[in-house]
């Protein structure tokens, strides 16, 4: 596929390819957002309204319509209409010329309960904000119950109420829906072939379960083989598929490979926690590199590259899973533990830090930093240092504190600290 440059003057139109609703909307900002980011979301309401009155299809606009709507440039722009059509939301066609043209095809958003029982989306919405807003959002899309003992039903069918008759009908406008666009190493042929014929139904891979077997691939990091001993387990007497035990064993094969689920420990903070874009101070910048390295990673950057411990992972995965800790004060935590407590790692210290952010509601990275200065000045006022000890204790403090990252000059050991922080930018 060619480098295609994008615009300002290139013309795009949109081609509504369902039905939208005002659920639509809400699905979008509470399950998707948090995957995706307000940039993307806020394309795709744009390009909604783009439509005509019918919602069938926008008359030709240019990208620069997008820029001033968006107030975005049209790096931000692509990359926001690529998330989109990651998530199969939206599909982009372009004809090249002097001036090219895009058609852009709008597709539904999963309902809730797609959305939930969908292996992908729904461990990424998890990870991304934690298990007690998942649980609520999930919480509120459960259908009500009614106790109707003692009740009969007495619904009257569609032909006891009307006579029979017959309406010419066209082409009618449904609600459509995209899979999500995952490149994917599975070789179905190599599966089938691994199989013995005569424990596999020649029909067992329906398009559903091929589906969920890429799905799958793509959560667990599975190869062929791997992925070939799981369908054998999966098997049922009639040699078919049986998709729940497929996900249950891969999820156990992930399980008894890692001693544990995908987590945000391997993940970047979610968009929609994210500082806006511009922040070009040397503290904006250490901000950016907490927001956009996963716990992992930063830990093992500040190891030199040497992979963290069994007994660190077991610590992140529980600021990550049990404390709910986004990854970007999960970094936060760790430097700021790392400097105050001579380069470890101490269970108790770092738990006892990060119980006491968690109950202060701490969800972004400046949150953090700022609680953390806010606590350290509090408990160099209650011990009354004296001047030599308070120098000592400022030797103990990450490099963003602010008493450090405004003073014009800083020392070597500052210097190299910051240095370290910003390589990765």
């Amino acid at each position: 596929m060619q480098l295609i440059t994008l615009l300002p003057a290139d013309r795009y139109v949109i081609v509504n390819k369902t039905i939208l609703t005002e659920t639509d909307k809400k699905n979008l900002i509470n399950l998707y957002e948090p995957i995706i980011g307000y940039s993307a979301v806020s394309l795709y309401l744009t390009f909604w309204s783009d439509l005509d009155r019918l919602e069938l299809m926008s008359k030709d606009f240019t990208h620069h319509h997008l820029m001033s709507i968006l107030k975005c440039d049209l790096e931000t722009i692509k990359i926001a209409r690529e998330a989109l059509e990651a998530m199969g939301l939206l599909k982009t066609y372009v004809k090249t010329g002097d001036v090219n043209s895009y058609v852009y095809e709008l597709y539904s958003p999963l309902t809730a309960s797609e959305f939930f029982n969908n292996p992908i989306l729904n461990v990424v919405l998890y990870n991304n904000i934690g298990e007690t807003e998942y649980n609520d959002l999930k919480k509120g899309e459960q259908k009500i119950n009614i106790n109707l003992t003692g009740y009969e039903e007495i619904t009257k069918t569609l032909n006891e109420t009307f006579e029979p008759t017959s309406i010419p009908v066209g082409e009618i406008k449904e609600r459509t829906t995209l899979p999500l666009n995952i490149i994917s190493d599975i070789d179905f042929d190599f599966l089938m072939s691994s199989i013995p014929k005569t424990l596999l139904n020649p029909k067992a891979f329906t398009k559903k379960v091929k589906e969920l077997i890429i799905n799958l691939s793509f959560i667990y990091n599975l190869d062929n083989l791997k992925m070939t001993e799981i369908i054998r387990s999966s098997l049922n007497e009639t040699g078919n598929i049986n998709k729940e035990e497929l996900r249950k064993n891969a999820r156990k094969q992930y399980q008894f490979k890692t001693g544990t689920l995908p987590t945000l420990i391997y993940r970047n903070t979610p968009e929609y926690l994210k500082e806006p874009l511009g922040n070009n101070s040397k503290k904006g910048k250490i901000i950016a590199v907490f927001e956009n390295t996963s716990p992992y990673e930063f830990l093992k950057d500040k190891y030199n590259g040497i992979e963290p411990t069994p007994r660190d992972l077991k610590l992140l995965e529980y600021l990550a899973i049990d404390l709910e800790l986004t990854p970007s004060v999960v970094n936060v935590l760790i430097d700021y533990v790392l400097k105050k407590n001579n380069n470890r790692l101490s269970a108790n210290y770092i738990e006892t830090i990060a119980g006491q952010w968690k109950r202060a509601g701490i969800r972004t990275a400046k949150e953090a930093m700022e609680f953390a200065e806010k606590e350290h000045k509090k408990s160099q006022v209650k011990t009354k240092e004296t001047k030599t000890k308070t120098n000592l204790k400022e030797k103990a403090v990450p490099v963003w504190f602010d008493e450090n990252i405004t003073k014009e000059e800083v020392s070597l050991e500052e210097q190299q600290e910051l240095e370290n922080l910003l390589k990765n930018i």
